[in-house]
């Protein structure tokens, strides 16, 4: 969680150097897709909200587009949607993006994609009830749904140092776990798979540590250096081809730490869910 980017969300699309952690996510995130579509022969996808807290909006699908997949993305700014299709555009990659003010209807017959997702953008939901209801509508597969871990200190000082926005910004309910689980099993959908995901050596402060450690007056514990600047869209672009293996070499702590310690200190969790009905 990053409550700053509900205001500077533009600017990334001007210099879309993300950082090390969020580069670092969205590899892992691209990694656990692929497997998804691999498994269910997915060919169509709705990612539904788009806009969650990583970087550069509209992008999190944009590796499976690169894998030949259908995209469509639905979000609920009409600027943002403009800037997420010109940056589509020049990956050269095709994309449906449509608006939605709350996501209490999605404009999409039923059974139109084998699978929907999204990634940190359930509290931007105006009624979880409603919209899981309308998402297991649309989708015939699969329903991948990643949230905020909330047991994780990161998630909890961010949520300390930025609560007044928290609450005036998210609704934190549509995030809860049990609440999820409960919506998908009343609209006929299993949960078949739950675990932390994004759990790299380092914790989720969502801002840059020098930021981080002033706030506390701990500044002194670390050395000026010249900043590197990090994005997937150079791997997108062909520019960095080694950018996942480069990522991925941060993975071993995510491997093998017991999930008692993800607990206090990954990033997301996952909920995978399929129809418990063939339809």
């Amino acid at each position: 969680m990053a409550i700053p980017i509900l205001k500077n969300w533009e600017r990334y699309f001007s210099n879309t150097d993300e950082g090390l952690g969020s580069s670092y996510e969205r590899i892992v995130l691209n990694k656990k897709l692929e497997s998804i579509c691999k498994h269910f022969n997915i060919s169509s996808i709705l990612e539904a909200p788009s806009f969650g807290f990583t970087g550069l909006s509209g992008i999190n699908s944009m590796g499976l587009a690169k894998d030949g997949k259908m995209i469509t993305l639905l979000d609920n700014d009409k600027s943002r949607i403009e800037l997420i299709d010109k940056t589509w555009e020049e990956m050269e990659l095709s994309l449906k993006i449509g608006y939605s003010e709350k996501f209490n209807s999605l404009p999409f017959a039923n059974d139109s994609f084998d699978l929907s997702w999204n990634f940190s953008a359930l509290w931007f939901v105006d009624n979880l009830s409603v919209f899981l209801k309308e998402l297991t509508r649309v989708t015939s597969q699969a329903i991948l749904l990643c949230v905020p871990n909330r047991s994780g200190m990161g998630y909890i000082s961010q949520k300390i140092l930025g609560l007044k926005e928290l609450k005036k910004h998210l609704k934190e309910k549509n995030i809860l776990p049990w609440n999820i689980k409960r919506e998908m099993k009343e609209n006929g959908w299993m949960l078949i798979d739950s675990n932390y995901i994004d759990c790299p050596p380092w914790p989720d402060i969502g801002m840059p540590k020098e930021k981080f450690l002033k706030i506390f007056g701990l500044s002194w514990l670390i050395k000026k250096k010249e900043h590197i600047p990090m994005t997937i869209i150079d791997y997108y672009s062909g520019n960095d081809p080694d950018f996942p293996e480069k990522m991925m070499s941060h993975f071993w702590f995510e491997k093998k730490a017991p999930n008692i310690l993800k607990a206090f200190w990954a990033h997301h969790r996952y909920f995978l869910f399929i129809p418990e009905k063939r339809r």
